[in-house]
């Protein structure tokens, strides 16, 4: 029993070092055609939402593949993140140098986006299916309508609020309006790089890997298989189930930081924080192959970079889009079917065994 054991840590180590890799080894590569200059600068303006898109997957992988429940949400969870440490940054822009402030708005981000994920798993986690998919549509649409309605100003005497108009805050002459409303923030710090991305990439893989294959996430896993036999053997599933719809929250707000930093203007709108990009990440992770973190990594970025790279080719550049992803769909899952067929005609032969064994 042991040596099954560290035979199967061996593996999952390896498994994880190559994921690890990946990522490390791409990074290299963008950064020695980053210093020959061949790289145009349009996908230079891609290098950090590919990051923030990598990590979206990862993240909500968590929730679908890991935890089994389907969640449309993950944009909302973002936006929450985005927005909370768009504020920060703001407020704290000219107090704090940058080394402390972004450190302290990617936690603010994170914190501030868990919190909703164990606000809204409460109730929500006791749907199941279609429903559960539902209030989490729900929840994003929510959160970016009430963003686009919220004023937010600051004077000497403090912070003011008001939903109706910029006007209704009643700010001092001095005073600055930090949320405009419809049009967001303004002059928010360009903190983000490809870097800082990339190790906020490697960290989230860290903690989803490790808490795959640590005993919450084997209870995590059992919960998805079958919560009854899972809750019969003690499992807490409450617990459980907000702890990966919780974590999965907080990551998709560090995501949102990311986003929120490399802009100068950051607007709720539905292309970015609405139902479209909720949809976009769970392809993502769908193609990547659900319950794969490397899949999810892989499929946010070519799919990401491709609708840009087929940019020139105008006539066909959906049609080619479209090959791309059937062609993924069938390399995805061709294997699993292959597997599943060899599992069940090996029960088959075993059940016919057992049968002339008993006759």
């Amino acid at each position: 029993m042991e040596k099954k054991n560290k035979l199967q840590f061996s593996k999952t180590f390896k498994s994880n070092c190559i994921t690890y890799g990946i990522v490390i080894v791409a990074f290299l590569i963008v950064q020695i055609l980053l210093s020959a200059g061949l790289v145009s600068n349009l996908l230079k303006g891609l290098l950090v939402p590919l990051c923030s898109y990598a990590i979206l997957a990862v993240s909500l992988n968590l929730t679908v593949g890991i935890l089994g429940e389907l969640s449309l949400g993950h944009a909302g969870f973002m936006c929450v993140g985005a927005f909370t440490s768009a504020f920060f940054s703001k407020c704290f822009m000219d107090t704090l140098p940058t080394l402390v402030r972004f450190p302290l708005a990617i936690l603010v981000g994170a914190v501030c986006a868990g919190f909703f994920g164990l606000l809204i798993g409460i109730p929500v986690l006791r749907l199941k299916g279609d429903y559960l998919a539902i209030v989490t549509l729900a929840f994003g649409e929510i959160i970016k309508n009430i963003i686009n309605i919220l004023f937010i100003g600051k004077d000497s005497k403090g912070f003011h609020f008001s939903t109706t108009s910029a006007i209704d805050l009643n700010l001092e002459e001095d005073g600055q309006v930090l949320i405009k409303g419809a049009q967001g923030i303004t002059g928010t710090p360009n903190d983000s790089s490809f870097i800082i991305g990339i190790v906020l990439l490697l960290i989230t893989l860290f903690v989803v890997l490790n808490l795959i294959h640590s005993r919450a996430g084997r209870a995590i896993m059992a919960i998805r298989d079958n919560t009854i036999a899972a809750e019969s053997v003690g499992i807490n599933i409450t617990k459980y189930k907000l702890m990966a719809f919780s974590i999965s929250a907080a990551l998709a707000g560090v995501a949102g930081v990311l986003y929120a930093h490399n802009l100068s203007t950051l607007i709720a709108l539905p292309k970015n924080f609405g139902y479209n990009q909720s949809i976009m990440i769970l392809v993502f992770v769908v193609l990547g192959g659900i319950g794969n973190i490397r899949g999810s990594v892989i499929a946010a970025v070519v799919l990401t970079l491709l609708p840009e790279l087929l940019r020139g080719l105008n006539d066909y550049r959906m049609l080619i889009y479209a090959v791309v992803l059937i062609a993924m769909m069938l390399f995805n899952w061709a294997p699993k079917c292959i597997e599943w067929r060899e599992k069940m005609l090996h029960k088959i032969k075993k059940n016919k065994k057992t049968t002339k064994e008993a006759e």
